[in-house]
């Protein structure tokens, strides 16, 4: 390797140890909880069966306990798989008992969007901590709701952005707050991949469906993250070119976004297009992220030489680690509910952009 290009974890002017720009990685040294933490996955879809059930498995503060389905042929695949207990399996209709199990501490919401605002304030009113999977919900007064639900009844809300667990995503986001090349100036952001199905949730409107919710929250977050501010003004676009399958929300969406400080940042997301990169330009130099949102790892460079690549085994299991530890010590959450809900505020913004083809103030 050349001399100029350094691994990121070697550049002591950014980093002497992962840690040092990750404060929330939890060191073994560190765990004083008692007890693992009890979840139940509401929802056995494709994520929590062949992602979140067998992170589950390697994660050292929470176990799987409980599952909530409304497919009654899964439960003996997941019994036998996962040593579920008879008494902690539920259907949709007797989910409010769940407030009577003392085996279950965390509700993980991983359903539809639509279905996200019910099931996470049932599941506070039943005195469970809740993970929700993104997009958050459809609407900001869901979120408003949920979170209020939250607060309310005494129990931490966590949204599932494993992204933001991620030290190499962590590492970008020090970058910009340390002005390492000054300001940041303009951001290109794009995330997508070619969804070959005909009939899935993601292509229903009653859902929660279409790109942006699903996909296009990592775009946002590309450009929120990588500025450490909220966006002031959106203007987007959207177009389909599948309408036999698109036919009621979003193929493709464009948008642009103007910050405070201002920097703008041109995004992208879609369900026709596979795309996963990050630009960040700034005054004085750039960064990019390729991947930079990706299951099996992200990774980056920088103008000067200095590569960002931090090996994460899964990023459900430091998800899902990172949350529980949360919980079991009382420390604030890395994706706590008004991080879903900053999202979801731009998103029905760009929504209404594109309705109205016009710019849009926030």
């Amino acid at each position: 390797m050349n001399n100029n290009r350094r691994k990121f974890i070697q550049k002591t002017g950014i980093i002497a140890a992962s840690t040092a720009f990750a404060p929330n990685i939890v060191l073994p040294s560190s765990r004083s909880q008692k007890k693992k933490l009890g979840v139940a996955l509401v929802g056995l879809g494709y994520y929590s069966s062949k992602l979140l059930a067998p992170a589950m498995e390697l994660t050292e503060n929470c176990e799987l306990r409980g599952i909530v389905t409304g497919s009654p042929e899964k439960i003996p695949v997941w019994q036998e798989k996962y040593q579920i207990k008879d008494s902690n399996i539920y259907n949709y209709e007797n989910f409010d008992a769940i407030a009577n199990n003392p085996d279950i501490d965390v509700v993980y919401v991983v359903l539809p969007p639509s279905m996200h605002a019910d099931y996470t304030i049932r599941a506070a009113k039943a005195g469970k901590h809740v993970w929700c999977e993104k997009p958050m919900a459809p609407s900001v007064a869901e979120c408003e709701a949920m979170i209020k639900a939250c607060k309310d009844n005494k129990v931490k809300l966590a949204i599932g952005y494993r992204c933001q667990h991620d030290p190499n995503i962590q590492a970008y986001m020090k970058v910009g707050r340390e002005r390492r090349f000054g300001q940041v100036k303009m951001i290109t952001s794009a995330a997508g991949y070619f969804d070959v199905r005909t009939d899935h949730w993601k292509q229903k409107k009653s859902l929660g469906g279409g790109a942006m919710g699903d996909m296009g929250v990592y775009a946002l977050q590309g450009a929120r993250l990588a500025t450490g501010e909220e966006p002031v003004s959106v203007f987007a676009q959207s177009f389909t070119s599948r309408p036999e399958i698109y036919d009621e929300v979003e193929e493709t969406m464009m948008f642009q976004l103007a910050f405070p400080s201002g920097a703008r940042a041109a995004c992208q997301t879609s369900f026709g297009i596979q795309m996963n990169h990050l630009q960040i330009n700034y005054e004085k130099g750039w960064l990019k992220m390729e991947p930079h949102m990706s299951y099996g790892g992200n990774k980056g460079s920088m103008s000067d030489g200095t590569e960002i690549y931090f090996p994460v085994e899964r990023q459900q299991i430091k998800q899902m680690d990172e949350d529980a530890d949360s919980i079991l010590n009382n420390k604030p959450l890395i994706v706590p509910g008004e991080e879903g809900l900053k999202d979801i505020r731009v998103v029905e913004a760009i929504y209404k952009s594109a309705a109205q083809n016009c710019l849009v103030t926030l």
